[in-house]
């Protein structure tokens, strides 16, 4: 029977191509379960169950006909809208058929376990959630500790009512979701007896640095974190050596705990409130295997996962879906008035500022008071509280962490938020005027009155190395090109390859090359114009197979290769599969020739020998792109070859080289920095890899090519960035957190170098 069809799938029958059935909560549980992530194991029942509940109990036009006449602006008249839905939900019978089916997986769950009755966790996964553009953060309900079969039918029921709570209604309607078109999904999955929960980001959320992972950590069950009830601890993990740059250890006095009657909030041990939740070890385990996670779906995660007799367990994974706004709140924050006092310090939650009169809300009841403009102050918020915090230019919170809801939700709307101070509702009264630093963490009493620094208004240091952006996000480009930068050194098609969704082969056999041409043409379009006249170097395609097999029908068209780190990718695949290369090669035409915008130049990735080049400059030629002063072709040197054979390369014909340091050092070291069991190895600065950096750069100055480097290196080392310059390199590309500090290395190093 065909997937669509059926009542319920279990996690090894899962795969993230089937949202559309299980959710983005069921879609990832399943591709984590299949991909060999600990994750506990259980089913989840479908869409096709949901919708065939509202239809057989004849639901849709009743809810319609509530829905019509509600205004959700109105918090009353939205509570007692939902309230009815909720009711009219929980009362309608079951179908025997999806019942039996539940009951009958329960079954089997617990024999797998080898116990009567296994604990299970019962959550939402609507079709809408966890999805790249938002994140539904808390909008379903979620029951641990369920035993029975009945029960479990009872949660799944629950859940799918949960579609309609006010905070859920609210959320759809100002994200433009149709009510009826979300299906719901309800992942069943045995319950972890969590010693230990914690939270993981594979960027630091609030300053979007690619080069961090933040994880935190509560005893006890995962609801106290996520609900911010406490203050977890914290750690920074430096992706570049796997080391710790950061952690603070906060003491916890209560935790929730499982108990057979259901979960209850229990003291912890006064032996272990001052106690480091996790070791080192285990840190840098969960960063390691979250980074996988990462690579896998090929952009940022924010996962959720448990230890138990201190085994480590995944729960969750979904994209994190704020970095368009913190990049955005960091790009206009404002500069605060010397003369302010700080008044309380916690933790930067979502980067900005914001000032304004403090509303004390103690009690959801109480959110009526909120108006817009205020700083919302409180001990912690919940789903109920997005309205709220929507009005609000600023959110503090007694408590709760980085990867509490209000965290998390502040940064998806893009409002300054500072959590875990502990005593701001003590501390600021009702009306007075207070600042919100959301990027130092820092309340300031009084407001700011100094305009937003648009970072255009300092002076900028005048380089003759160029200093170039590295970018894939369309919708960071308007944002990006405020910046001082010469243009964008890499523009990574991934992200946008990846927003189209569907595997390319796919798009040509149903005939949809221009669908796909005109997709990857809006995209480039946007860096294209923003940095009008600067250069855009377009890296051509360089997903591995592991990572187009992440896309709709991938599987049907990528191998499964044992390590594509060094498997079918870059240049070998254009001339394996010309026609997909020719849609990239259409949408570059498209962007030059009408719309008429001649800064997009083309770059080649992991080619292997001269003559796969020349067959790609073929590709290119016979697509009528040809090198002009208007049009320049790079290489992507990343691979010894390109150090070894440049000459031949260059002999081929291309304007200039890119130096793709992450790779270069890979495969000069001979080690895959993704797998922890050699990554520590993993080493920019190491003498091999300097020897070749050297000479790409000193060897392409001789030839009369334009050389630069897109790599993490020099982002992460500024000492490297006074070698390049020493050694002539043309440009440095790096990520937009790395600008201000490289370009004044940049400067220093060229004074020096011209002493």
């Amino acid at each position: 029977m065909s997937k669509n069809k059926v009542n319920l799938l279990w996690f090894k029958d899962i795969h993230f191509d089937d949202v559309p059935i299980v959710g983005g909560k069921g879609g990832n549980l399943g591709e984590m379960y299949n991909n060999g992530i600990p994750v506990p194991n259980g089913f989840c029942t479908t869409t096709h169950a949901y919708f065939k509940f509202i239809d057989s109990n004849g639901l849709k036009p009743k809810i319609k006909a509530i829905l019509d006449i509600t205004n959700v602006d109105n918090p009353e008249e939205l509570n007692k809208s939902s309230a009815k839905i909720r009711k009219m939900i929980k009362s309608a019978p079951v179908p025997e058929d999806i019942a039996l089916d539940i009951m009958s997986a329960y079954k089997k769950l617990c024999d797998y376990g080898g116990l009567k009755n296994v604990p299970v966790a019962v959550r939402t996964s609507a079709t809408a959630e966890d999805s790249p553009d938002a994140s539904f953060a808390g909008q379903g309900d979620t029951f641990l500790n369920v035993i029975g079969e009945t029960n479990v039918v009872d949660r799944v029921r629950a859940c799918w009512s949960s579609l309609f709570t006010s905070r859920s209604l609210f959320y759809q309607v100002k994200n433009k979701y149709n009510h009826f078109k979300i299906g719901v999904a309800v992942p069943v999955q045995k319950m972890v007896q969590s010693e230990i929960s914690g939270i993981c980001f594979t960027i630091n959320p609030v300053n979007n640095n690619k080069n961090e992972i933040v994880i935190e950590t509560i005893w006890g069950l995962g609801e106290y974190i996520v609900q911010g009830i406490v203050t977890p601890d914290q750690h920074i993990v430096d992706k570049s050596n796997w080391s710790i740059k950061f952690e603070n250890h906060v003491p916890q006095k209560i935790q929730l705990t499982r108990f057979e009657d259901g979960n209850k909030e229990t003291a912890v041990p006064k032996y272990k409130q001052n106690r480091t939740k996790i070791d080192k070890n285990m840190v840098l385990k969960i960063a390691k295997t979250a980074q996988k996670l990462h690579n896998h779906y090929g952009r940022s995660q924010d996962i959720e996962f448990a230890i138990e007799k201190n085994k480590l367990y995944f729960v969750q994974t979904r994209p994190i879906t704020t970095v368009a706004t913190s990049q955005k709140s960091l790009d206009s924050q404002t500069q605060i008035d010397s003369h302010l006092k700080t008044i309380l310090e916690g933790q930067a939650a979502s980067p900005g500022t914001g000032s304004g009169p403090a509303v004390i809300i103690k009690d959801p009841k109480e959110l009526k008071r909120v108006r817009s403009g205020q700083i919302l102050v409180t001990e912690m918020t919940t789903p109920d509280f997005v309205p709220a915090m929507k009005k609000v230019k600023g959110i503090v919170t007694d408590q709760g962490g980085q990867t509490s809801h209000a965290a998390i939700v502040s940064r998806e709307l893009g409002v300054p938020c500072v959590v875990g101070t502990n005593t701001a509702t003590k501390i600021i009264k009702e009306g007075d005027l207070v600042t919100v630093d959301g990027t130092s963490g820092k309340i300031y009493s009084g407001a700011t009155t100094i305009s937003k620094n648009t970072k255009k208004s300092t002076s900028v240091q005048k380089t003759a190395t160029k200093l170039y952006l590295n970018l894939g996000e369309p919708e960071l480009a308007r944002e990006m090109s405020k910046r001082p930068t010469d243009g964008v050194g890499l523009l990574r098609a991934e992200f946008m390859i990846a927003n189209i969704g569907l595997h390319p082969k796919r798009m040509i056999q149903e005939g949809r090359q221009k669908e796909y041409i005109d997709q990857l043409t809006n995209g480039l379009l946007k860096f294209c114009k923003n940095f009008n006249p600067r250069p855009v170097i377009y890296r051509a395609t360089d997903f591995k197979t592991n990572e187009y097999r992440y896309l709709k029908w991938g599987k049907l068209y990528e191998p499964e290769e044992p390590n594509p780190l060094l498997g079918f990718r870059g240049a070998i695949r254009y001339i394996n599969s010309p026609d997909v290369f020719n849609m990239e090669l259409e949408a570059i035409k498209k962007v030059r020739n009408k719309y008429n915008l001649k800064n997009l130049w083309l770059m080649i990735p992991f080619c292997r020998s001269p003559q796969e080049l020349m067959k790609v400059k073929k590709l290119i030629t016979d697509a009528g792109l040809l090198r002009s002063p208007s049009f320049k072709l790079f290489m992507m040197a990343e691979i010894p070859t390109n150090v070894i054979l440049l000459d031949k390369f260059i002999d081929v014909g291309i304007d200039g080289i890119s130096i793709g340091s992450n790779d270069l050092t890979m495969l000069t070291l001979g080690l895959d920095r993704d797998n922890e069991e050699v990554a520590t190895e993993f080493n920019e600065l190491d003498p091999a890899v300097l020897w070749s950096l050297k000479r790409l750069v000193v060897k392409s100055k001789k030839r009369g090519i334009m050389v630069g480097i897109c790599g993490q290196a020099p982002s992460n080392h500024p000492d490297l960035v006074e070698k390049l310059v020493k050694w002539g390199i043309t440009s440095i590309s790096v990520s937009p957190d790395a600008i201000d500090r490289t370009r004044e290395i940049i400067a220093w190093a060229e004074a020096k170098k011209l002493k």
